[in-house]
């Protein structure tokens, strides 16, 4: 299990490998994360019918998955997982060879803002630059101001592509971001 402790600016916590005993831990995150996220971005029922043990259920398939995303969880000094954060190849069609994407990244809501979440994506943009990868890009909805402006203060910035996003019944616009993770060639 790879452990990178104490970022710098989240003092006191550490990125690790997320196991099937934090599944359960992850899909409260994950939860908690998007009715607080999404609230009058995505319809209330929608969110409100979201449920704890079906996503701790879908957690453990995926992480069982061999092959499947790199999972990891933010903890806090008492072992407490406040974040989770889960990544691997683009999933966008006709996406360069070399992208990396950012399939969800997310920490308790009461501790947004402690750098939390901050640890969690810089974790996951070395370990996809040194697993050699070029670019990382990742999907926000257009919307979600907080998450866009974290992901700009990160390097992260629009491509400029839009695309629907169905939840509840409702069409919702994402937008993609894109960071290079390794500088351009020289000319």
């Amino acid at each position: 299990m790879t452990t990178r402790p104490d970022p710098a600016y989240a003092p006191g916590v550490r990125i690790r490998d997320m196991t099937l005993d934090d599944c359960t831990a992850a899909a409260e995150i994950r939860v908690r994360g998007w009715q607080h996220a999404y609230a009058g971005l995505i319809p209330q029922t929608y969110l409100d019918a979201m449920d704890i043990a079906e996503d701790a259920e879908r957690r453990r398939a995926h992480l069982s998955a061999h092959g499947g995303p790199v999972n990891l969880v933010a903890e806090a000094p008492d072992s407490t997982v406040t974040g989770w954060a889960c990544y691997g190849p683009s999933r966008d069609e006709g996406a360069r060879p070399g992208s990396a994407e950012v399939y969800a990244i997310y920490v308790r809501p009461g501790i947004i803002g402690t750098g939390t979440g901050r640890a969690l994506l810089g974790e996951v943009t070395a370990r996809s630059a040194a697993d050699g990868f070029d670019e990382m890009t990742l999907w926000v909805l257009k919307g979600n101001v907080r998450a866009r402006r974290f992901y700009e203060r990160a390097g992260f910035g629009p491509d400029g592509a839009e695309e629907p996003f169905e939840a509840g019944g409702a069409v919702v616009p994402e937008v993609r971001y894109l960071r290079p993770l390794r500088p351009p060639a020289a000319a």
